[in-house]
């Protein structure tokens, strides 16, 4: 049966409202809904669907083609992104008294993040619908995957970046050919300008969530964790979200599994983590409104410095469906959990990265996370990146 579908197309039917369910066509070109201004999904036909159709001779995320957006393969840009490690934090679960402790290495990814996953699809889909030009708002890693997926389909890409962010990050976009512009601020001053720039020359705007298809790359995530745990979910997955698109995309990828009748046992609890420095998510999830003196700053953890996230209906929605919880942790913890997982396990991960096993820890000193608990953290980016 498996090789029966190898060459299977996508069973993508329509998109919808993340709102109010109003069905969109996936064959022209769309950003967010009209109706209610939220952001829009891709949904498919999984009646009578199995995993068998998955390509198990394909090592990156387009192993999942029948379950992605892209219709016709000529279109796909790929650099082989996707099917990251996941590995056993051995010596860190001693430290925290835990029996399993895991994390999934997104770092290896084409431009060092798990934004290759979300730009090789979003890039993909727009060559399949004729986009010759490209902006995007980025706090660093986005720009840069953008930059090369766009330099490889031959799309024109403009990146907005804040002026703080680091060189490295800048550099690789100039190296892929793209028109790079800084400005003050964080990614929603960038957001502001990539619109202007829209408006003015008809490049189509890849803001996180304001398009349907990064949702797409990024929910993989979900389908490797899950078939790389042999399709029995961790109890607890740990996230740090600035947009949200991963973690809204790995439960997107669960739910789906469910009606393919693919996953065993019940989903895993979802943890957002946000630096406190910029943590709109916790504020929202505890007390359901941004306090009256939110006051959002840059973060060493670049990808978390998104002071008002365009999905938090969809990411509140993740947290209360996984029974999941939001924290914060600070910079210094961060600062410190970098060094202190290089030197006990020999990894140097991301700040966000570092974030999540902070975060842990706080699980576990409060009661929230018991130590039997299979706990899977993600990192989603490079320490490199960061220089």
């Amino acid at each position: 049966m498996k090789n029966q579908q190898l060459n299977i197309g996508t069973l993508i039917t329509h998109l919808v409202c993340s709102k109010c369910n109003a069905t969109y066509s996936h064959q022209i070109v769309q950003t967010f809904s009209t109706c209610c201004n939220v952001p829009l999904s891709a949904v498919y036909n999984l009646n009578n669907q199995t995993i068998d159709a998955i390509n198990t001779s394909d090592y990156t995320m387009w192993r999942y083609q029948f379950v992605l957006p892209v219709i016709d393969p000529v279109n796909i840009v790929s650099l082989n992104e996707g099917f990251t490690p996941i590995s056993q934090l051995k010596k860190l679960a001693h430290q925290l008294s835990i029996d399993s402790l895991y994390l999934k290495d997104e770092a290896v990814n084409p431009t060092g993040s798990f934004k290759a996953r979300g730009l090789s699809m979003g890039v993909s889909k727009a060559k399949e619908l004729g986009i010759k030009q490209m902006v995007i708002p980025t706090a660093g890693n986005a720009g840069g995957a953008m930059s090369a997926y766009c330099a490889k389909a031959g799309i024109e890409a403009t990146v907005i970046m804040p002026k703080h962010t680091a060189d490295t990050l800048k550099e690789e976009c100039r190296l892929y050919g793209a028109n790079l512009i800084q400005i003050d601020g964080l990614i929603d001053a960038c957001g502001k300008k990539a619109r202007e720039i829209a408006a003015s020359t008809g490049a189509f705007d890849m803001s996180t969530m304001k398009e349907p298809y990064r949702l797409e790359g990024k929910k993989t995530l979900g389908y490797e964790i899950a078939e790389q745990f042999n399709w029995e979910l961790p109890d607890i997955i740990v996230y740090p979200a600035g947009g949200g698109t991963g973690l809204i995309g790995i439960w997107k990828a669960f739910k789906e599994l469910i009606t393919m009748n693919a996953i065993k046992g019940p989903l895993p609890k979802m943890v957002l983590v946000q630096s406190v420095e910029c943590s709109p998510m916790v504020h929202l999830f505890n007390n359901g409104q941004l306090p009256e003196n939110y006051t959002p700053k840059s973060s060493a953890a670049l990808g978390l410095a998104v002071p008002y996230p365009f999905a938090t209906a969809m990411m509140l929605d993740v947290l209360r469906e996984s029974n999941g919880i939001a924290l914060t942790v600070s910079e210094k913890e961060m600062e410190d959990g970098v060094e202190e997982i290089a030197e006990i396990e020999g990894l140097l991960l991301s700040p966000e990265g570092a974030a999540t096993f902070r975060a842990t820890q706080q699980l576990l000193k409060i009661g929230w996370a018991k130590s039997t608990d299979k706990i899977l953290l993600v990192n989603t980016g490079s320490w490199y990146k960061y220089r």
